[in-house]
């Protein structure tokens, strides 16, 4: 939210838009910038148009509210007056994979990887911490087109503790390691780079490669990462239909890397498993630091 802050400082372009949801996180965006914030009211296929038309006027809009609502209601807005008319919409979506938790599958965005990197002329951001949300934030403003960025929500683990020079489309490796691969992208980074680091206290060499732009995705370094530890596992709170392990498998495939060990750790084809907080849902559907480390275990055991 300082993030977007700034830039309707800078730019009085730059708009907000909620969809009845978020008012405390936006109070002071609202006393500040009156005219540079609209609620749609819960009505997200109608935020989407109105968006689209206000960037076809020449507004940079940041349209706001539960991923879930926003990109499965509001698809058909998203394809048809936003992607196809490439309009300059920036659609954040908080709540991805399953950090409403305790809310149930209707709240649990794990599909939304899939469905938007599907679309033709969205960017895709996946943000694994606060100074990385920033970031990508400060990139979207900059591309003059649709973007989604799919965030967790408040309280996001600290991964990065120094700044760092962030270029869109280009993958972070977070740690370096020869024996196995590590890649995540969102707030499952922690649960990984804690894996990661376990493993290292085996004499284990992780490397562990941080996606936050899933689309387009950075190439390289997956080829990189498959040619000199020849094992990946790609670890993601989604529908494995689709989402950031299959985006990494397409890459092995027409990149010929078809002899790397590759395995993909989220939800097979269902919805979450069980209800509580957000670490007992990641302990049920196995994507836990604990289950990171046992399929990088039997992945090295061959």
């Amino acid at each position: 939210m300082a993030a977007l802050h700034e830039l309707a400082a800078q730019n009085n372009n730059v708009m907000a838009l909620i969809s009845d949801n978020g008012a405390v996180v936006y109070d002071k965006y609202r006393a500040d910038f009156p005219e540079q914030y609209l609620n749609c009211g819960i009505s997200e296929a109608n935020m989407i148009g109105v968006a689209s038309g206000l960037a076809s006027c020449g507004k940079i809009p940041f349209a706001y509210t539960i991923s879930n609502f926003l990109v499965y209601r509001a698809f058909e807005q998203i394809r048809n007056d936003v992607c196809l008319q490439k309009m300059n919409v920036k659609l954040v979506g908080i709540g991805v994979g399953f950090v409403y938790s305790n809310l149930g599958p209707t709240h649990h965005g794990t599909e939304d990887i899939a469905v938007m990197r599907s679309l033709p002329n969205m960017t895709v951001f996946s943000p694994c911490d606060p100074l990385e949300t920033r970031k990508v934030t400060m990139a979207a403003a900059a591309i003059d087109g649709p973007v989604y960025i799919r965030l967790a929500t408040g309280g996001t683990p600290v991964i990065y503790d120094k700044d760092y020079g962030f270029v869109s489309g280009k993958a972070v490796e977070l740690k370096e390691g020869k024996d196995i691969t590590l890649i995540s992208t969102g707030s499952l980074v922690h649960e990984a780079l804690l894996a990661a680091r376990e493993l290292e206290g085996q004499g284990i060499g992780a490397r562990l490669i941080n996606i936050h732009t899933i689309k387009p995705i950075d190439r390289a370094v997956i080829v990189k990462a498959a040619q000199e530890t020849g094992k990946i596992v790609v670890v993601e709170e989604q529908n494995l239909n689709g989402g950031l392990g299959s985006a990494v498998a397409e890459v092995l495939m027409e990149e010929g890397c078809s002899g790397c060990l590759f395995r993909r750790m989220g939800l097979n084809d269902r919805f979450t498993d069980g209800y509580g907080t957000y670490a007992d849902l990641k302990e049920l559907n196995k994507l836990s630091s604990f289950w990171i480390i046992q399929q990088a275990q039997q992945m090295l055991k061959g």
